[in-house]
């Protein structure tokens, strides 16, 4: 038989009997024209593919102690070993200009598959499946079928399919042994050595026509089209790597392939860090960071990918490498799929499910906008995303405002018990010019405030502000004042209280409503700049123990602190739904000693519509074993260096060392103790964030070295 006539007998028979036949001698004397592929390949009734979107999952491995589930697994199986039959048969077909040792090549691999699909058909039928009762997928004919070369083929099937089938066979072998089917084990070891073969010969060929200017990896990523990914090239939750060594796949596409993540089906999120968000509200296209800021915002530009969930996108200046990011793997996070930002535009090309910037400000609108037309989850404009009635929540300002009118709310409506609450006194005052400013610096004073705060109303976070400690104005002091009330909104005078505790609340405000994610400790400098968050097992649900032992005495009062945010929060909803805001927002609050020794609460310090490093704190506590608490800090080299460590990276070696990371749980593996950086030591050069983990609530100092 000519291997044409074989090749179109596998294709196009409606008989699986005749699909499944392979005569001994076969010839390849006439390879025929080129065909161009069908839609479908020709199957009898009850394997036809089903309708897109209708995917039943394979049986998890905890299900394979029942028969039924078995055969449901070996069916799944057998459809995939026919879908390879089939495409190998259409590349004979499409490719007939093809070197001789290829086609031969492809002749031998086909003639395995139909031995597979046969030894799964016998398999399923005695665990009582018959092959068609259960509905099959053509996602490989989809996304194979397509191929416009023989590069295509060895890219989209050896080394992305067949590849993955590296995993599951070896996983669900193990899986088969634990529940007593040696037989099926057996099978699955013996499909799992011919696909190692299957692997190498499709890399043979791969390396031969490569670029040879690429490495495997980089030319594998380039030849793959989308909806393909070398994401699907891992199958299951742990990467074979011995048969992946054994198929000659070098140690570089291995550590690459591990990490690697993209969307297997579920909408992707796209979610980007733009730090400055307050400048560039306030001061447009002129803000231009200093370089010491634009390292930091390189330094931590992947924070994102712990707001991701899977299938989610990070864009990001440079991609993190494979070594930093298997360490991140082997703590038990997810990793997301990673782009580029000069290559974000290629995502233009794909659903989208949202967008989801640190902030919401001019540079991420600017950064986004190409992808706006590819959201499919929400429909919500540009405009509604980021407005001058938006623009205004970033300012203290407006926090100071609308914390006094809460109060005055509060006051008027006398349900509420609040004698363990601030004054209106310690509410910032807005000023636009010097003197507003002098005057409210006078009138806090007067109250007996001696210590003052002023701070820009827009500015970078824990920065742009003044502390006036001395009795008199210093000139210098006044300069910055008169150029401070310059800027936009101009700036929020207030008095410095005698904090006892710091803490944050995280929210999320949706179409649905302001929900609370939880509450973290905050843990600031002497000047009120962030050092750290800390979370506690209760988070979610209960103010950190620091603002509770602030009230120990009047134990009456947490409860009333838990009222008072309830309407807190019904209040700034509706603030929030007037000018259109939906995202992420934290608030600052803090707890302080009054001239009479008595604890009260500022419920609000400033208000941040976006994404805060207590935010990322509390999505780290999904990954925390339960009982166990977090501490989320920042470290610079600065501070390194006044504790002796050269850098960052000599620290991270001296902290790992020092906190080794214990996982408990299974299959999803969490934090019980430990710490792990989650930027790049060796790549970071101004700062390093840290998550560490332990049966005990941390302390302030442990926010230090």
């Amino acid at each position: 038989m000519e291997l044409r006539e074989f090749a179109e007998q596998v294709l196009f028979s409606t008989s699986l009997e005749a699909k499944l036949q392979c005569p001994a001698n076969i010839a390849d004397e006439r390879p025929g024209g080129a065909i161009v592929a069908p839609t479908l390949p020709a199957r009898p009734r009850e394997l036809h593919f089903k309708p897109q979107g209708g995917a039943r999952e394979f049986p998890r491995l905890d299900e394979l102690e029942h028969s039924e589930h078995r055969g449901r697994l070996l069916h799944f199986f057998a459809n995939h070993e026919l879908l390879a039959t089939e495409l190998m048969a259409l590349v004979l077909l499409r490719f007939p200009d093809a070197p001789a040792a290829f086609r031969r090549g492809v002749l031998q691999t086909l003639k395995d598959e139909q031995q597979h699909t046969q030894w799964y058909i016998d398999r399923m039928r005695a665990c009582g499946v018959q092959f068609g009762d259960l509905p099959v997928s053509g996602y490989f004919w989809r996304a194979i079928s397509r191929m416009e070369n023989p590069m295509d083929y060895v890219a989209g099937l050896s080394l992305t399919f067949e590849q993955a089938n590296l995993d599951f066979t070896r996983q669900f072998a193990a899986g088969f042994k634990q529940v007593g089917d040696d037989e099926s084990a057996r099978l699955l070891d013996r499909v799992y050595h011919d696909e190692v073969a299957h692997v190498a010969y499709g890399l043979k060929w791969f390396r031969k026509w490569k670029n040879p200017h690429e490495s495997d990896w980089e030319a594998f990523c380039r030849q793959l089209r989308f909806p393909l990914s070398p994401q699907r090239a891992k199958g299951g939750s742990h990467l074979n790597v011995e048969g992946r060594r054994a198929a000659g796949l070098d140690a570089e596409f291995i550590a690459q392939l591990n990490v690697f993540a993209q969307s297997r089906g579920r909408t992707p999120s796209v979610f980007v860090f733009n730090p400055f968000a307050e400048a560039y509200i306030a001061q447009g296209d002129a803000f231009t960071p200093v370089q010491q800021q634009q390292q930091l915002a390189r330094d931590l530009q992947n924070l994102p990918q712990f707001l991701c969930r899977q299938d989610d996108i990070a864009l990001v200046q440079t991609k993190p490498s494979a070594q930093f990011l298997s360490t991140l793997k082997d703590a038990g996070f997810h990793l997301p799929e990673f782009v580029e930002l000069a290559r974000a535009t290629q995502l233009k090309t794909r659903k989208l499910g949202c967008l989801r910037p640190w902030a919401w400000s001019p540079d991420s609108l600017a950064m986004l906008a190409p992808l706006f037309p590819s959201v499919n989850g929400e429909q919500r404009s540009a405009e509604q995303r980021f407005n001058e009635r938006v623009a205004a929540l970033y300012s203290k300002a407006w926090s100071a405002s609308f914390l006094r009118r809460f109060l005055e709310m509060l006051g008027e409506s006398g349900r509420l018990q609040t004698r363990w609450l601030c004054s209106s006194s310690v509410v910032g005052t807005a000023a636009r010019t010097c003197e507003e400013a002098l005057d409210a610096l006078a009138a806090i004073r007067a109250g007996g405030h001696h210590r003052v705060v002023i701070k820009q109303s827009l500015g970078l976070a824990g920065h742009n502000a003044i502390r006036l400690w001395e009795p008199e104005l210093l000139d210098t002091q006044r300069r910055w004042i008169e150029s401070a009330v310059q800027q936009p909104c101009g700036v929020v005078v207030e008095p410095w209280l005698e904090r006892l505790a710091d803490f944050s609340m995280q929210f999320e405000m949706t179409g649905g409503g302001l929900k609370l994610i939880g509450y973290t400790g905050l843990i600031n400098d002497a000047k009120g700049q962030f050092r750290a968050n800390t979370a506690a097992p209760n988070f979610a649900k209960r103010l950190p123990s620091a603002v509770t032992r602030a009230f120990a005495g009047s134990p009456q009062i947490v409860p009333e602190i838990y009222q008072m945010y309830e309407k807190l929060m019904e209040s700034l909803e509706q603030e929030l739904r007037a000018v259109g805001y939906e995202g992420p927002l934290g608030i600052d609050a803090l707890v302080y000693r009054d001239a009479g020794g008595m604890s009260r609460l500022k419920p609000i310090v400033e208000i941040n519509p976006r994404y805060t490093m207590g935010r990322i704190a509390a999505e780290l506590m999904k990954h925390t074993a339960p009982g166990s608490h977090g501490l989320f800090r920042i470290v610079n080299t600065a501070a390194l260096r006044r504790h002796g460590f050269t850098g960052l990276q000599e620290y991270a070696r001296a902290l790992l060392d020092r906190a080794p990371l214990r996982l408990e749980g299974a299959p999803v593996a969490r934090i019980r103790s430990g710490a792990v950086c989650l930027n790049d030591p060796e790549a970071a050069q101004a700062c390093l964030a840290i998550w560490e983990v332990g049966r005990e609530a941390p302390r302030s100092s442990d926010a230090g070295l």
